[in-house]
């Protein structure tokens, strides 16, 4: 316990002052999680063979790339710009000509280039929604923490039925309700009284946010279950690694992006 509330503090002094500056320092740190989030992804020894180290570095660059690639507007329309996807496929997909097969295959390379385009478009939208506003971000962040911490509680006092017991043994539906309800009550009331006004449609996207946190939840923990593995890596002791801390968020700026499109 002690671990946890030491990473969490040091977690917090680092993240906090970058939140609230926004601009370069905050778009450096944002790659920066990027870089270890990717290089997690690369460590799932059981998805994928060795990477051959250029095509890390590949892989490296067209991350970077797509993460700070036009991050003020919304193209394609959220900031990733086709020219960037081009030089991904690329970077990924033509040294697989040159490469023995034992060493880099194009099944290797359509693995990498989805861990690329997840990665570098999900850590991109942190940027582009941090422009937006400070609050818009806040209140998507918040969303998946209530529900994550509501769920927990609820299914800890009240839990019986198992949601999916091959993937999340300790999850129950009854938690997963609890914390639907929590984490929307704590999304609209953090945008009534930081955004905007109340209103119907306000309550329908926090609540398809928060089910879209636990969906993001649940993928994740079996990434981790068929690689047998508690957590992505240990960058921050007793919490896990970048990918374990925003599981649940990266689903949330996904289905947000969807909303914000279609709704």
């Amino acid at each position: 316990m002690k671990t946890r509330i030491i990473s969490a503090l040091v977690a917090a002094v680092l993240v906090i002052p970058l939140l609230i500056l926004g601009g370069y320092p905050f778009y450096i740190g944002v790659g920066l999680l990027a870089l270890l989030g990717y290089k997690e992804i690369l460590d799932l020894k059981k998805d994928h063979k060795p990477v051959p180290n250029l095509i890390v570095l590949f892989g490296l660059i067209s991350v970077s790339l797509l993460v700070l690639s036009n991050f003020n507007s919304f193209s394609l329309n959220f900031g990733i710009t086709y020219q960037r996807i081009i030089i991904t496929l690329l970077l990924l997909l033509v040294p697989t000509i040159f490469y023995k097969n034992e060493l880099y295959t194009t099944r290797d390379a359509f693995y990498l280039i989805g861990a690329t385009l997840l990665i570098g478009l999900v850590f991109n939208l942190f940027i582009v929604i941090r422009n937006r506003g400070l609050y818009l971000l806040l209140y998507l962040i918040a969303i998946p923490m209530f529900t994550d911490i509501a769920a927990m509680l609820t299914g800890k006092f009240f839990g019986k039925t198992k949601l999916c017991p091959k993937i999340s043994p300790h999850k129950t539906w009854e938690g997963s309700f609890g914390g639907l309800l929590f984490g929307t009550i704590a999304g609209v009331l953090i945008y009534s009284l930081l955004i905007g006004s109340f209103s119907v449609k306000i309550v329908f996207f926090s609540a398809i946010l928060s089910i879209a946190g636990q969906i993001g939840d649940l993928i994740m923990s079996k990434v981790k279950r068929e690689n047998e593995i508690k957590d992505f890596s240990n960058i921050m002791p007793g919490h896990g690694g970048i990918l374990d801390r925003l599981d649940s968020i990266i689903f949330v700026l996904l289905a947000y992006l969807l909303l914000v499109f279609y709704i």
